[in-house]
């Protein structure tokens, strides 16, 4: 029994890191967002700080202010294998959001702040259903805190970087084997630092090359809230309230993106991110109480990805600007070890977005980002636990920017 526990625990865990990797949210620009989520290669003013720190210094206006949020309507199902009975999520509104402020100082320097969500998530499972023992529920989030410095070397070349204090937290409950009422609540938190580095090249008046790298952060959590709902008979076994940490790392990136002005009025835009998934290959905890009886390590074997995406925009006039695009995300995740806390099946996404500029200065963004995951079968060998997953999420973007 005492190994089942432990088993449990690592798996309630688990969901803390391959949540916040497994689904990292790149929703950083609403422009950028309905061209494909492409931006490396592109000048996109303040919001440069996120995709290429190197373009801030190539901004064409002195002062650039950027907000904006997006609405994540997401849905998962699972049939088990050799049952009809399908289980779906009541996942709540997600909301991921920026923040960006940037100003120019004299020709060549470039400085500002950008507040931003690149992790963060939420699943809610039906109540009782088959994977209760893995997951029930959670909920997590990270902001990230990036003051940012950019210099022009030359009229062509823009290098730049910036530091990133990264604030997380999660809260889970999953189910225990130890009847249907008993069940664990997790709640942690953490912080640590990180990095932005970026170089942008404007080969010609129509050619723009870029390259974007942001840093692995490892999320130490200290001193978590474990609380556990179990019987009496076996409250001696298992403390009712328990102290956790582990540390936990969100995959470093390493981006390159070239956009092309085809004609005077049609943008387009290429770009490969390759995401860093490699350093999932274990994942060790430590509880205060009952010392080496809970502590434990568990293989998750995770694989570096390659994310392809085009996008464009189309100039209509001095008003609207219209865009589309399209990228295909293929699952870090190991056939062996797949769990209903991180549903990350190969992805197909397409995004429509449409610029409205009332004044030369404002710029009202909408985008639009249809996520369809590709219906796979999968496993996790250690429980015996395979189905079928389904998964789909929709996402409406709201942005504005002011510049002068």
């Amino acid at each position: 029994m005492r190994k089942l526990f432990l088993f449990a625990m690592l798996l309630a865990m688990s969901h803390l890191s391959t949540q916040a990797g497994g689904y990292q949210v790149r929703l950083q620009s609403s422009r950028s967002t309905g061209m494909g989520l492409t931006g490396t290669g592109l000048q996109l003013g303040a919001s440069s700080m996120f995709f290429n720190p190197g373009a801030l210094s190539m901004m064409e206006t002195k002062t650039d202010f950027s907000i904006g949020a997006s609405g994540i309507i997401s849905k998962i199902s699972f049939q088990k294998t050799g049952q009809n009975l399908v289980s779906e999520t009541n996942n709540k509104l997600s909301t991921p959001f920026y923040v960006y402020g940037a100003g120019k100082i004299g020709e060549k320097w470039a400085v500002g702040l950008a507040i931003y969500t690149p992790y963060g998530s939420s699943a809610e499972w039906e109540s009782g259903w088959e994977g209760r023992l893995l997951i029930q529920n959670i909920a997590l989030q990270a902001i990230f805190f990036q003051p940012t410095v950019s210099y022009q070397l030359t009229d062509k070349l823009g290098i730049g970087a910036g530091l990133v204090y990264t604030s997380g937290s999660v809260k889970l409950e999953k189910g225990l084997n130890y009847g249907p009422d008993s069940y664990v609540e997790l709640d942690g938190s953490a912080s640590s630092l990180g990095f932005n580095l970026g170089a942008f090249y404007t080969a010609s008046e129509k050619l723009s090359i870029g390259v974007n790298y942001r840093s692995k952060i490892m999320m130490d959590v200290s001193g978590g809230d474990a609380k556990f709902h179990v019987p009496v008979s076996v409250g001696t076994t298992i403390p009712t309230e328990n102290k956790f940490s582990a540390s936990l790392p969100l995959p470093g990136n390493l981006d390159f993106g070239v956009s092309y002005q085809a004609t005077e009025k049609l943008l387009l835009a290429a770009e490969v991110n390759w995401v860093m998934w490699g350093v999932y290959e274990t994942l060790e905890f430590t509880f205060e109480e009952k010392g080496e009886l809970l502590n434990s390590k568990s293989p998750r074997e995770y694989k570096d990805t390659f994310i392809p995406r085009i996008g464009a925009e189309y100039t209509l006039n001095d008003m609207f600007t219209f865009r589309a695009g399209a990228y295909y995300d293929q699952s870090p995740t190991n056939e062996d070890y797949f769990t209903p806390e991180t549903v990350s099946l190969d992805n197909l996404a397409f995004t429509l977005g449409v610029g409205f500029h009332p004044t030369e200065r404002l710029s009202i963004d909408l985008s639009y980002l249809q996520i369809s995951g590709l219906e796979a079968k999968k496993n996790y060998q250690p429980d015996n636990f395979g189905g079928t997953y389904k998964n789909a999420a929709f996402i409406p973007s709201f942005g504005l920017s002011y510049r002068f």
